[in-house]
């Protein structure tokens, strides 16, 4: 079974839109979990209504937490092999799933990420909708990578697939943007390889309803920086 985390705030626009695309996805057995993080639209009315196909869980926060914190609620509820987080947008499409999974195939395998730019030219990606955000992605990325020891080409990447008992080793304590750089530090802690496949991307902006801030990357700097070298 693969279980798919879906961090929801303010989502009302594409939640059931993502939702369908999940579903659409017949050739896995699925469970999804949802977490609400205390959204201030129509957003968790909506999952109640949605008629899932898979076994799901909603989880409603009764104040806004973050998208870690999304991550460390639903952790306990996880009865999948594989964990993969999903937004809440359309940024990230799950009909790449089927790519995300194949590496798996191999035991040797426990982590994927799939990558915006693997075998493309970054700087020349019309999916993302600033250069600006092409390079502060790229500079965040060659940082941990010096810091982790690593060769990842989208450390930032939300499509991250961890197994299920490698996930559950892992003490997340971020509770905002920086679970994504804490959990790449603590894969690289534990000495698992992380395998990169390229996927499609279709970059939001912030007047479209896009949340991390210029500021959550100083926070990712130390995210990366605790982990490696003060905090297990």
């Amino acid at each position: 079974m693969f279980t798919i985390i879906v961090p929801i705030y303010n989502e009302e626009k594409t939640i059931i839109n993502i939702l369908n695309k999940i579903e659409q996805q017949i050739y896995i057995k699925k469970q999804i979990i949802l977490v609400d993080d205390c959204s201030q639209d129509d957003s968790f009315s909506r999952i109640k209504k949605f008629r899932f196909k898979s076994d799901f869980k909603i989880i409603k926060h009764k104040k806004n937490l973050g998208k870690g914190a999304c991550i460390i609620s639903a952790k306990k509820h996880i009865i999948g092999d594989i964990v993969i987080i999903q937004d809440a947008d359309l940024e990230y499409d799950p009909s790449d799933y089927k790519i995300l999974l194949k590496p798996f195939e191999s035991l040797k395998i426990s982590a994927v990420y799939g990558s915006r730019v693997l075998n493309r030219n970054r700087y020349n990606n019309k999916n993302f909708t600033s250069n600006f955000r092409v390079f502060a992605n790229h500079l965040l990325t060659i940082f941990s990578n010096l810091i982790n020891n690593q060769q990842l080409t989208d450390a930032h990447t939300c499509y991250k697939l961890v197994r299920h008992d490698v996930f559950k080793k892992i003490d997340f304590k971020e509770m905002g943007f920086s679970f994504c750089p804490e959990l790449t530090t603590k894969l690289a802690n534990l000495n698992i390889l992380i395998k990169e496949v390229p996927i499609s991307y279709n970059g939001r902006t912030a007047a479209e309803g896009k949340k991390i801030k210029f500021s959550d990357g100083f926070y990712a700097i130390k995210s990366i920086l605790k982990y490696k070298f003060f905090i297990n």
